[in-house]
């Protein structure tokens, strides 16, 4: 009879700690199940025109690719930490895995340039291929990867001696890379609708698979689960098997992107779209649905995500009328208003 009463006891405690554990969680179930939305406009002013930035969440900066120089801001609280000046028309940056340097491509000086990240100071400006564009750093070999839009080729550099170790060829116009960390870059190749896969250990062309949708500019790789993530035009993302090549799916994003990133704790992958809105797919989903469309601003097309804070960080500007088109620039881009230039901030 005792056994039964301390039995039965032990069970209404267990299932009052289950029940006290569950109500404590369900805030946080919730709050993982909270739509993103847009928390903080970061004004950054200045002129000009931009593309990618990157965070660097270890160091807690912001670094902005913005026309000849690159903004460098505190990811926390947007404040400018200074900036990397000098340059011809940026496109990206790469950063070591020492926290030591970082690289940009300088697209309009046909160039790699070095900077030190304590400094911000440029130490190396190392003449690459014609205007390049995606960059990245391949930890395994040391190397820095810099894909060169109007030469159609990659420039490979050596970290640490600064020197280019290799050229390769490609079938056509870059776009952005990604790296598996053990020695294996992929790299969307724009024109021709598909993904390469180069080998950094012995600098060659492995692979080149076609991918469901046309014009693949961002990329995006969950390394664990083998997919890259395309975003294209057509309001497509092209979801790839990076051991195979083989299609897996092709989800419904926004129209107009240029970026795409992936959270690996939340199964989500992300892309940015000029139209102004930043889609959200469940990749954790075999089926791959958009969950969430939200509006951002027109122009905001490229981002970065900070995996640390589930926090997104996507740039745009005010646009005034477009110029009048010539024969050379038949459709030309709408001016930017000055001083506009901001950054978007989207989290939870």
């Amino acid at each position: 009879m005792h056994s039964i009463s301390r039995s039965f006891r032990l069970a209404q405690m267990i299932f009052a700690a289950a029940a006290v554990i569950f109500i404590l969680s369900v805030p946080s179930m919730i709050s993982a199940q909270q739509p993103y939305k847009v928390i903080d406009h970061w004004k950054v002013g200045g002129d000009g025109g931009w593309d990618y930035l990157l965070a660097d969440s270890s160091a807690h900066r912001l670094y902005v690719t913005h026309g000849p120089r690159v903004e460098v801001l505190d990811l926390q609280t947007g404040k400018p930490v200074g900036a990397i000046t000098g340059l011809h028309g940026t496109h990206g940056i790469a950063l070591d895995n020492a926290g030591k340097f970082g690289y940009i491509s300088d697209g309009g000086g046909n160039a790699v340039v070095v900077f030190d990240r304590t400094s911000l100071a440029t130490v190396a400006t190392i003449p690459v291929g014609t205007n390049p564009d995606g960059i990245i750093f391949e930890p395994a070999t040391q190397t820095v990867w810099a894909f060169n839009g109007r030469s159609k080729d990659v420039t490979v550099v050596d970290a640490a001696t600064r020197k280019v170790v290799a050229t390769i060829a490609l079938p056509g116009k870059p776009e952005f890379p990604a790296v598996d960390g053990q020695g294996i870059v992929f790299d969307n190749i724009e024109d021709k609708n598909s993904i390469v896969r180069l080998d950094a250990h012995t600098k060659t062309l492995t692979a080149t698979w076609p991918i469901g949708c046309e014009s693949p500019s961002g990329l995006a790789f969950d390394v664990a689960g083998h997919r890259l993530f395309s975003v294209c035009d057509g309001k497509k993302m092209a979801v790839t098997d990076s051991l195979t090549g083989k299609s897996l799916a092709v989800p419904a994003i926004g129209d107009g992107p240029d970026a795409a990133n992936y959270s690996p704790a939340k199964g989500l992958a992300f892309a940015s779209c000029g139209e102004g809105v930043l889609s959200v797919v469940n990749a954790a989903d075999p089926k791959y649905p958009s969950v969430e469309t939200l509006k951002t601003q027109r122009g905001a097309r490229t981002m970065t995500y900070d995996s640390a804070t589930d926090r997104a960080y996507l740039v745009t500007a005010q646009f005034g009328p477009p110029p009048a088109p010539t024969p050379e620039r038949p459709h030309p881009w709408p001016s930017i208003v000055p001083g506009s230039f901001e950054i978007l901030v989207v989290g939870r």
